[in-house]
């Protein structure tokens, strides 16, 4: 019997997840297939409870707008996705699903890259879910505070809270105009949409300012570019969604999982993509 697993969401044909996957099942040997489902919040319920009960398939790799729903319907919940209050991964173990967050190992992962192991006054731009997996991922490093950036008001009253679940200190605080607003901070972590940080690439970055930007096509973003410029560490969301596909290969393969060979499927994934034969 061939095993599977494949990544559900909405929209879903953008994803790197089967890049990923299968570059990690060509690696390990195994002969694996992955696939992809296009799915909303409303038949997760259903396309779960059919893939459990489908001896073939080892887990499931979740994307927006699947990660706050799918708590609710998985049989267990791990650790990792209590603490984020999300779960990208569901793993099927004789027709129970067991859901994890892999997005927190993504984060501290592609910080490892640049060199960050320690931060002691980092400042997350942006309130929604990935800023959820970065606190985590903050406090993991033995971070005691962190600042989170946020465009509307109250946003970071939820995050104030998770902070205190996981021993980290958290401020809200307004949404950067400047470089200048930066000042004081050693790590930047942005979550933000494309666009909304390119007032800061217009003024001049530090060199000491560590850069993980979770955006990854088009790469470099105009904020990664200036920190580049500025010879500061950075690092974009490839890493993070390798860091986080490569915990989801060893949960539902038991194997480790080939770090280098997923990195460059999805290297060479997204090339395929900027320049189409």
């Amino acid at each position: 019997m061939i095993r599977r697993a494949a990544v559900l969401g909405s929209p879903i044909d953008h994803s790197l997840s089967p890049a990923l996957h299968q570059a990690a099942y060509r690696a390990l040997g195994l002969d694996w297939a992955y696939g992809r489902l296009e799915c909303d919040e409303a038949g997760l319920a259903a396309a779960v409870a059919g893939f459990a009960a489908d001896p073939a398939y080892a887990g499931l790799s979740l994307t927006m707008p699947l990660k706050s729903r799918a708590l609710q319907v998985a049989d267990h919940c791990a650790a990792s996705a209590e603490l984020v209050g999300a779960a990208n991964t569901l793993v099927i173990t004789d027709g129970e699903t067991t859901a994890h967050n892999t997005d927190v190992d993504g984060v501290l992962l592609a910080l490892a890259e640049i060199g960050v192991s320690s931060p002691s006054a980092p400042v997350v731009l942006g309130g929604g879910g990935t800023a959820r997996a970065v606190l985590v991922a903050l406090a993991r490093l033995g971070a005691t505070a962190a600042t989170v950036a946020v465009r509307r008001p109250g946003a970071a009253a939820e995050l104030v809270v998770l902070g205190e679940r996981v021993g980290l200190a958290v401020t809200g605080a307004a949404w950067p105009t400047s470089v200048r607003d930066l000042a004081g901070h050693d790590l930047v972590v942005s979550t933000a949409p494309a666009g909304a940080t390119d007032a800061l690439s217009t003024q001049g970055w530090r060199a000491d300012l560590p850069l993980l930007d979770v955006l990854y096509a088009p790469w470099p973003t105009r904020l990664a570019a200036a920190a580049q410029a500025a010879d500061a560490p950075v690092v974009g969301g490839l890493a993070m969604l390798v860091g986080q596909a490569a915990t989801q290969v060893e949960l539902m393969t038991g194997r480790p999982a080939p770090l280098a060979a997923m990195r460059l499927a999805g290297e060479a994934a997204l090339a395929a993509r900027t320049n189409p034969a």
